[in-house]
């Protein structure tokens, strides 16, 4: 990561870990369970988790988003075992092999050129005639020898039987079918909010991205959303982490408020 403020580059999991251990420096309690629902009941807001129940007076909304799938045959037999939603965790794994990308925005490009540290050559699939990626991204990727696109063209199946073996390919201007033989194959084709278990209710963008106001209000008292589950948010991390802070600090004006002794 080379676009957080302050730090010229850092891996994004270390800050991650950096933030959490600060937070819980000054009290922090951390529980790591999947919440399956949300109610509000006598003014105080229900929150269903497959562990147990959790009461709250305030709950700020920050669950981030998942990579979206291709959707095709072998993908979903073939996770973790060549098709892999991180460069960073598994790159490593195929050094001096021949790989793909699939996407065109500025992930598949930084996750392309991470793979492309290892691989011995990246296909970078796209189904466009050009890259969405920023112009920074794009020259890297252009410049790297080792890297050669494939563009106007999307997968439609991955193969192999124990492990990745090759993509079966498709032109979307000529109908032309190939196959590419590959290692691994790293999808990044863009995300989606993780907010299914909040549909209907709150009011949401077509995304699944819930509206805010200016201080990451919901419109349900003493509930907040913040980063990219948000309508509106610019996608990055530092974004995400003022949308955090704007977002505990009207939680707390709101708890004082609303809970006076």
């Amino acid at each position: 990561m080379e676009n957080y403020p302050g730090l010229e580059e850092v891996n994004g999991f270390e800050l991650g870990q950096m933030m959490q251990r600060q937070a819980e420096k000054y009290g922090l309690e951390v529980g790591y369970t999947e919440v399956t629902g949300l109610e509000q009941r006598d003014g105080l807001h229900l929150l269903h988790t497959k562990d147990g129940d959790y009461t709250a007076k305030a709950v700020i909304i920050t669950g981030g988003a998942d990579y979206n799938r291709l959707g095709v045959p072998g993908e979903a037999e073939l996770t973790g075992r060549g098709v892999s939603y991180c460069a960073t965790c598994d790159a490593a794994f195929f050094k001096d092999q021949v790989c793909a990308v699939v996407g065109g925005g500025d992930a598949a490009m930084d996750e392309g050129l991470f793979v492309v540290r290892y691989a011995s050559k990246v296909y970078v699939i796209h189904r466009r005639d050009q890259l969405r990626a920023s112009k920074i991204l794009q020259e890297r990727a252009f410049a790297n020898p080792k890297m050669e696109f494939i563009w106007d063209t999307v997968v439609t199946e991955i193969q192999g039987k124990d492990a990745v073996e090759c993509l079966r390919l498709r032109n979307v201007k000529t109908n032309e079918e190939s196959t590419l033989e590959v290692a691994a194959v790293f999808i990044f084709i863009g995300l989606s909010p993780n907010t299914d278990y909040l549909k209907g209710m709150l009011p949401m963008d077509g995304g699944g991205h819930i509206y805010v106001d200016e201080w990451m209000e919901t419109g349900v008292p003493g509930l907040f959303a913040a980063g990219d589950v948000r309508a509106n948010s610019a996608r990055q991390v530092v974004t995400a982490a003022g949308d955090g802070a704007t977002a505990a600090i009207r939680a707390d004006h709101y708890i004082s408020e609303t809970f006076q002794e």
